[in-house]
């Protein structure tokens, strides 16, 4: 039987998209668009998601469906855990699961937008989630 390649296909950027400010290096801003893009910022993006696949294809051929199912229903289970509205998640739980609370990443020290600390009216954010504030 033939098995599907895993590896990562690069995508073909179409539409620019221009924002008054200088983003990320992982962003897809006007200037990182029609700047020279490396090969492997692609692998990079999806590197995470990539390496968990093949670890679990290797579980897969060495111990069999039980012990990837019981592992991506526990990585389910971390992900359903909710917050506040006002409070953003760590991820912790699913760095555990994955083992990526081992390694320290460009993510972890430069801070990147979605890891930015958002000071906001608690009350405010609440009321407006369940609808009573307008």
């Amino acid at each position: 039987k033939e098995q599907s390649s895993l590896k990562v296909k690069p995508v073909e950027v179409t539409v620019l998209s221009a924002a008054g400010r200088v983003g990320m290096p992982t962003e897809a801003n006007c200037f990182n668009q029609l700047a020279h893009v490396h090969r492997l910022r692609d692998s990079e993006l999806t590197y995470n998601e990539h390496q968990y696949n093949l670890d679990m294809q290797m579980l897969r051929n060495r111990e069999g469906m039980g012990v990837p199912l019981k592992m991506g229903m526990e990585r389910f289970a971390a992900r359903q855990v909710g917050r506040l509205p006002f409070l953003t998640s760590s991820n912790l739980m699913d760095d555990v699961l994955t083992g990526r609370c081992d390694t320290i990443g460009f993510e972890d020290f430069m801070n990147l937008p979605e890891y930015n600390e958002q000071m906001g009216q608690p009350h405010a954010v609440v009321e407006k989630s369940l609808g009573i504030y307008n």
